[in-house]
C-alpha cells in the first residue's frame, strides 16, 4: 500500500510548462497591443508581476528563469518605482543620455515577442567606464624570478624527494629495461665509465646505450640499509617509522654494534674524500644534516662541511672541542657593515657595493647586532653622562647575547660552515657526540643515514625509482597527450645534472621538471668560496666517477643562496629555471 504524501498534487507541472500555460492564457484574454501602446503597459501583466513577485529570500536576488546562460551577470535591483528590466540588460544609476537608436526602447516588447519566437534577445550594454577586471583565484600572486636563458643551470646541492618531468615526447624509451641493459648500467656506475652519446637521437627507445646510461644514472649509496624502514628523509620522518619493527630500540650491546659499523662506514667514507675519489657525501641525522665535500668543489680549495640547522648546544659544543668554524649569513653581514663604514669615508652611498639578496634578511640583520657591547656605550663617554646612566652588568649582556643565538636555531641562518683540517676533527666530533643518535622515540637507535655517489664501506648500492605516466588532458575542443617520467629517492645534485642531459638528448631538447627539495638541505646552496684561485691538485677530480660535464658544474661556487631550484625547464636546449 503507497503511503500518501501530505499537500501532493498529482498534477504538478514543472515551472518551464507553467510558464507557458500562462503565455497561453495571457494571448488569449488580452488582445494584441496597438502601435501606439506603450511598453510599459504590455509589461504590466501577470508576466511583470512574475518578475516583481516577492522574493523567498529577502536581500538575495534569485536566478533569472528566462536565462538560458549560467554566468548570465547579475545586478542588484534597481531602487524606485518599479520597473521591468529586460534580463539580459545591465542597470547603471547614471543613464546615458537617450538618442534615436536607443536600444532599450520598446525592451519590454521586443522581449515578449522574443518569447513567442523561441529566441533570445540580448540588449547592448551601458558602462561609464570600462568593466572591472576581476583577479583570477587561482593565479598564483607569490612573485618568483625567472632565470635567463643559459646553456646550463647552477649547481644546486640540496637533496630532492621526487622529479616529475614532463615533455612533449615520449618517454617510453625509460621503462622496462632488459636485465642485460640494466646489469650493464650497473657495471658502468662501478667502474666510472663515461659515455658519450650523440647530440639527438632518432628513436630513444632502440638506443641500448641510453637506456643503460639512464640505469646507471639512478644508483646510489646507502648506510646503513633496513629493508623495512625508509632512512630518508630523517629530519620529521618520526611517523614514517613509528610502529616499525626496531629490535635494537632496547639492546644497548646491538645498539653498538650498529655504532662501530657507521663509524667505519663514515671513516671509509672522509678517506674517500681527502683522496678526492669521493666528490661529496650527506650525513643525514633525525636533527641536522651536514654535506662534506672535497677540496676544488664549489669554489673551494680546501675541503669544506656544512651543517644545517643547528642549535646553540651544538655549536657550543663543537667549539669546546676546538673545532673552528663560522656562520656564512653572519660573515656576509659583517662585510655589508665594513663596507657600508668604508663608503662613508670616502664619501660613495652606502648601496654603492651590494654583497647579495640575502643580507637583506631580517635574520641577518639580527645576526649583526651583536657588535662588542662594550664599544656601544662610549659614547655616553663623549658627552660625560656615563656615571648618571646604569650600564648593563656582564651578566646581562651575556644573557643578551645567548637569546640572539638561541634565537637562530632551527633555522637557515644557523648554518654552520667548517674548513680545511678542522673537518677531521667534526669526524671524530660526530663519531663520538651522544645526541647524533635519538635515545628515545621511533628512530632510537638507529645511526645516520650515510648517502654517497660512490661505493664505501659497508655501503649498499640502491636505484631511484623511475617510473613514465602518459595522461590525455583536454586542451580546447581536443585531447592531448602529455608524458611525464617520475624519479622518486633521495636525488643528489649529479644525479639532477645527468638525468638532465640525458633527457636533453632523447627529449629533442624539450622537457620541464618540477623538483621537490628536502627543505632542510636548501641551505646548502649558500655561497662559501673563499676567493681563492683554485689549484691544479684541487681541480683533479676526474677520479670520482662523476661525468666531466657534471664534475664541470660542481666546480662552480654557489649562486642560489638559500633557495633552491624549483622549476627546470629546457626549450631548444636551453635553460631556464625558478628558485
Amino acid at each position: 500500500m503507497c503511503s500518501v504524501v501530505p499537500d501532493y498534487s498529482p498534477g504538478f507541472k514543472k515551472p518551464p510548462r507553467t510558464l507557458r500555460l500562462k503565455r497561453k492564457r495571457f494571448q488569449r484574454s488580452q488582445p494584441a497591443p496597438s502601435t501606439g501602446q506603450s511598453p510599459t503597459a504590455a509589461v504590466s501583466s501577470p508576466l511583470g508581476d512574475l518578475a516583481l513577485s516577492p522574493r523567498p529570500f529577502p536581500g538575495i536576488r534569485r536566478r533569472n528563469p528566462f536565462s538560458s546562460l549560467e554566468n548570465t551577470p547579475r545586478s542588484p535591483l534597481p531602487q524606485g518605482p518599479s520597473q521591468c528590466f529586460s534580463p539580459t540588460q545591465r542597470v547603471v544609476e547614471k543613464e546615458p543620455p537617450s538618442t534615436g537608436n536607443d536600444a532599450r526602447t520598446g525592451s519590454g516588447e521586443e522581449f515578449l515577442n522574443g518569447l513567442k519566437e523561441g529566441k533570445t534577445i540580448v540588449k547592448q550594454e551601458f558602462y561609464e567606464t570600462s568593466p572591472p577586471a576581476f583577479d583570477d583565484p587561482h593565479q598564483n600572486t607569490s612573485h618568483t624570478e625567472v632565470s635567463s636563458p643559459s646553456y646550463e643551470f647552477p649547481t644546486d646541492w640540496s637533496i630532492k624527494t621526487r622529479l616529475l618531468f614532463k615533455s612533449p615526447h615520449s618517454f617510453a624509451w625509460a621503462d622496462h629495461l632488459k636485465a642485460q641493459e640494466e646489469s650493464q648500467g650497473y657495471v658502468q656506475h662501478c667502474r666510472a665509465t663515461s659515455i658519450n652519446l650523440p647530440q639527438s637521437i632518432q628513436e630513444p627507445k632502440l638506443s641500448t646505450e641510453l637506456r643503460c646510461a639512464l640505469q646507471q644514472s639512478l644508483v646510489y649509496w646507502l648506510h646503513p640499509f633496513l629493508p623495512w624502514l625508509q632512512l630518508f628523509p630523517r629530519i620529521g620522518a618520526d611517523r614514517k617509522v613509528a610502529g616499525k619493527y626496531s629490535p635494537w630500540s632496547h639492546d644497548e650491546a646491538l645498539q653498538q654494534v650498529l655504532m662501530s659499523e657507521w663509524s667505519l662506514s663514515f671513516t671509509s667514507l672522509y678517506n674517500l674524500l681527502r683522496a678526492r675519489l669521493c666528490p661529496y657525501f650527506y650525513v643525514c641525522t633525525y636533527q641536522f644534516t651536514v654535506l662534506f665535500r672535497a677540496a676544488g668543489l664549489a669554489g673551494n680549495d680546501k675541503i669544506t662541511a656544512l651543517i644545517s640547522p643547528t642549535t646553540r648546544g651544538l655549536r657550543e659544543a663543537m667549539k669546546n672541542d676546538g673545532i673552528e668554524f663560522n656562520l656564512p649569513f653572519q660573515k656576509v653581514k659583517k662585510r655589508k657593515c665594513n663596507s657600508s663604514a668604508s663608503n662613508l669615508e670616502t664619501g660613495l652611498p652606502s648601496g654603492s657595493e651590494t654583497i647579495g639578496k640575502d643580507a637583506e634578511t631580517d635574520e641577518e640583520q639580527m645576526l649583526s647586532s651583536g657588535d662588542d657591547d662594550e664599544e656601544g656605550f662610549s659614547w655616553l663617554e663623549e658627552m660625560g653622562v656615563q656615571d648618571k646612566i646604569k650600564k648593563p652588568d656582564a651578566i646581562n649582556i651575556k644573557l643578551c647575547k645567548e637569546r640572539k643565538e638561541v634565537q637562530l636555531d632551527h633555522k637557515p641562518e644557523s648554518v654552520v660552515l667548517v674548513q680545511g683540517a678542522n673537518t677531521f676533527t667534526l669526524l671524530n666530533f660526530l663519531m663520538n657526540c651522544k645526541s647524533l643518535v635519538a635515545s628515545a622515540g621511533p628512530q632510537a637507535g638507529i645511526p645516520p643515514t650515510l648517502l654517497s655517489p660512490v661505493a664505501f664501506r659497508g655501503a649498499t648500492m640502491q636505484t631511484l625509482k623511475a617510473r613514465s605516466i602518459n595522461v590525455k588532458t583536454q586542451v580546447h575542443s581536443q585531447y592531448k597527450d602529455i608524458f611525464s617520467l617520475e624519479i622518486v629517492g633521495p636525488i643528489m645534485p649529479h644525479s639532477l645534472h645527468s638525468l638532465s642531459m640525458l633527457l636533453k638528448i632523447a627529449q629533442r631538447g624539450t622537457f620541464s621538471a618540477m623538483c621537490y627539495t628536502h627543505e632542510p638541505t636548501a641551505v646548502f646552496n649558500t655561497g662559501t668560496s673563499n676567493e681563492k684561485s683554485l689549484t691544479k691538485e684541487s681541480k683533479d677530480l676526474s677520479r670520482t666517477g662523476l661525468h666531466p660535464s657534471t664534475l664541470n658544474q660542481l666546480v662552480l661556487s654557489s649562486t642560489l643562496g638559500k633557495s633552491s631550484i624549483r622549476l627546470l625547464e629546457m626549450n631548444d636546449y636551453i635553460y631556464t629555471w625558478k628558485s
